[in-house]
């Protein structure tokens, strides 16, 4: 059964991680989906974007064992694909920057996915199984 008193008993820079990832999801999701170039678009994009950059950043302070995992990588990329897609809109490369963003999602996507894994906090919150907070 899903419970979120595993998330709720997590350190803050793991809540505030998932809520930036969430964010970033929800926000994500509906920019892929509704027409691009629009006043709603432009808007979602600027919550997707702070988003994961919260995600991303507070994902530094998550390390298991104290030390950094595979999964960190997509952190690094993110923090570099990041501006560069916003970079690539203002000047006008909209081909660029529509695939920077969508391998932002993408990455968020199949990050996501391995928190869902057993033994992981979204596990446990999503299935009511045991987790260790990663």
């Amino acid at each position: 059964m899903p419970s979120l008193v595993p998330l709720a008993t997590a350190s803050p820079v793991i809540q505030l991680h998932v809520a930036g990832a969430i964010a970033a999801l929800a926000s994500g999701v509906a920019v892929a989906l509704l027409p691009k170039g629009t006043p709603l678009h432009r808007r979602l994009g600027w919550v997707f974007v702070p988003a994961m950059a919260v995600a991303a950043v507070s994902s530094l302070a998550i390390a298991r064992s104290g030390h950094y995992s595979a999964i960190h990588l997509l952190t690094l990329l993110t923090l570099i694909s990041l501006p560069y897609a916003v970079l690539a809109r203002r000047r006008g490369n909209i081909a660029a920057h529509r695939s920077a963003m969508i391998g932002l999602l993408l990455g968020l996507v199949i990050a996501g996915a391995f928190t869902l894994l057993p033994g992981r906090l979204m596990h446990a919150v999503a299935f009511g199984a045991a987790a260790t907070a990663h």
